[in-house]
C-alpha cells in the first residue's frame, strides 16, 4: 500500500500492519490518510471476511504525531482550514468502522490517544499481556475526538469511559479484559497469532451472514454515534485556541509537569 502500511492476503484473510520504523508509530497525518484508504479498499471486497490491524511488534501506537510538521503547520491554520484537516482522524476510524468484513485489532504493547480511538473502531481487539491503554488527551488540554466517544461507551459503559478519557486512566490488559475495552488477552509477543484464528474462524463462516450480522450489531450499539460525537471535532479545535492546550503540548514534549489554568 505504501512505505508505512503494508497488506497483504490469504484467502479470505487480509492483514494490514502500519510501521513508521520509529517505536512510537505515531499517526502523522501521511499515516492516517494511507491507514483510510486500506480501510477503503476493503469497503466493497465481498472475498474478504477478515481484516487483521496490527502495528509494530513491540509497539502498537503511541497515539497522534505531535511532532509531525504536517499537523503543526494545520494547528497553526485558520479555522475554516484546521475544520477541514481535523477531519483526518475521524475519517480514518469511521473507515475501519465501515470495512463490511470482521476487523480484528491486534494489539502488543502501548496503545495511546488516537491509538485508542483506532483500535476501538474494529470489531474485536487482542492484547499482549504487556500492553497498557491510555488516553491522556484531557492531560495535554485537549478532548478526546475522533468519534471515540460513543465507541468507548458502548464497550465498557459511561462511568469508566469518563475513567479512561477524562482522567485519564492507564488501563492494563487484564482490566482492559474485564471492562470489554479488549476480549483476548495472550502471553507478549502472540497477539498476531490469536488474531489470526480468529479470522480464520471468520473465513470460515458464510461471509454474506457474517457481515449482516456485523452490521446489525453496529447499528443497534451506535445508533446515536453521530448524534452524541459530532461535536467532538469543533471541541478539539476550540480547544487548540486555548492556553491549556498549548501549555499542555508544550510540557508533553519538553518532559515537564503542565501547569493549567482554564483559560
Amino acid at each position: 500500500m505504501s512505505d508505512l502500511v503494508s497488506v497483504t492476503r490469504e484467502g479470505r484473510i487480509a492483514t494490514v500492519r502500519f510501521d513508521t520504523g520509529n517505536r512510537a508509530n505515531a499517526l502523522s497525518q501521511q499515516l492516517m490518510r494511507d491507514l483510510t484508504e486500506t480501510a477503503q479498499g476493503f469497503h466493497d471486497c465481498p472475498d474478504i471476511s477478515a481484516v487483521i490491524l496490527t502495528g509494530r511488534d513491540d509497539q502498537f501506537c503511541m497515539g497522534a504525531d505531535l511532532k509531525d510538521p504536517e499537523g503543526t503547520a494545520a494547528a497553526k491554520s485558520s479555522l475554516s482550514q484546521r475544520r477541514v484537516l481535523l477531519r483526518r482522524g475521524p475519517r480514518m476510524c469511521q473507515a475501519w468502522e465501515d470495512v463490511d468484513a470482521l476487523t480484528i485489532c491486534a494489539v502488543e504493547g502501548w496503545c495511546v490517544g488516537g491509538g485508542v480511538a483506532l483500535a476501538t473502531a474494529c470489531d474485536l481487539r487482542v492484547a499482549a499481556d504487556n500492553s497498557t491503554f491510555y488516553v491522556p488527551e484531557v492531560e495535554r488540554g485537549m478532548n478526546m475526538s475522533w468519534g471515540s466517544i460513543p465507541r468507548f461507551v458502548a464497550l465498557v459503559g459511561p462511568a469508566r469511559t469518563k475513567r479512561i478519557a477524562a482522567l485519564c486512566e492507564k488501563i492494563g490488559a487484564g482490566m482492559a479484559l474485564d471492562w470489554g475495552l479488549c476480549d483476548h488477552v495472550v502471553p507478549a509477543g502472540t497477539a498476531m497469532a490469536r488474531a489470526r484464528e480468529i479470522a480464520e474462524a471468520a473465513a470460515a463462516l458464510p461471509p454474506t451472514a457474517l457481515k449482516s450480522v456485523k452490521q446489525d450489531v453496529n447499528v443497534a450499539a451506535l445508533a446515536l454515534a453521530r448524534a452524541t460525537g459530532h461535536r467532538d471535532l469543533e471541541a478539539f479545535a476550540l480547544m487548540q485556541q486555548s492556553d491549556d492546550f498549548k501549555e499542555g503540548v508544550s510540557a508533553f514534549l519538553k518532559g515537564r509537569k503542565p501547569d493549567f489554568t482554564g483559560d
